[in-house]
């Protein structure tokens, strides 16, 4: 059972989760609403529309869901080289390289023009496969920040142990995952929003929010 009471480090932390939920659906409805109707996070509805058009014969669409999952396998592959090299650098934590190179590919997305929609989709891809493989744990117990099916799982999870044992650390964790989903949504709805008014430059919001979590993981210790 988790003890709330030991200190964990930054990247366990809920405002952390909280921030990088929010980037994460903004950036999959970015490549939604902007980059051609393809999910850079929800792997398995690009995997169910890449199915129905194989099964349809609808050859020509295939790639244009088949090159984000790619990438995205390949971004899981490059943080964990990452972690496996940079695990035991004084220096920077290898999660802090994790971000870096997040902001830095989606503030190329940003100035893609749109005929190159696929490219700029994958690398979306590519980050947030990096950020899921990177940040997986919140006070010790797993979540992901990109996308909701297994946080949704494990809140009701919770919610049925805490009523039937009545441990409130269940009843936490429960609000924990509740709060990232919420998150997730929020920041969903607001890329819908701003993609209104700020066109492909709305990712630009990512960017940010990921500066933001770079500077607390730099200065804060939980």
């Amino acid at each position: 059972m988790i003890d709330f009471n030991i200190k964990k480090q930054t990247s366990e932390s809920f405002r952390l989760g909280a921030l990088l939920a929010f980037s994460g659906g903004f950036q999959d409805a970015y490549t939604y609403n902007l980059r051609g109707k393809v999910f850079s996070n929800a792997q398995t509805g690009n995997i169910v529309l890449m199915s129905q058009n194989i099964f349809t014969g609808n050859f020509s669409k295939i790639f244009h869901y088949l090159f984000p999952l790619i990438l995205f396998a390949l971004g899981v592959y490059f943080s964990e080289q990452l972690r496996t090299k940079y695990k035991n650098n004084k220096k920077i934590h290898w999660r802090q390289l994790v971000v870096a190179f997040e902001i830095i590919i989606l503030i190329i997305v940003a100035f893609i023009p749109e005929k190159f929609n696929l490219i700029a989709t994958g690398m979306v891809s590519f980050s947030c496969a990096m950020q899921v493989q990177a940040f997986r744990k919140i006070h010790g117990t797993g979540y992901a920040t990109t996308m909701c099916i297994g946080n949704i799982r494990s809140a009701m999870e919770n919610l049925s142990i805490y009523q039937n044992k009545k441990n409130i650390n269940n009843l936490r964790i429960f609000f924990y995952y509740t709060g990232i989903i919420i998150l997730f949504a929020f920041g969903a709805g607001i890329s819908g929003y701003l993609s209104r008014f700020m066109g492909l430059q709305s990712i630009l919001i990512s960017p940010l929010i990921l500066l933001i979590v770079y500077m607390l993981m730099y200065w804060e210790e939980i």
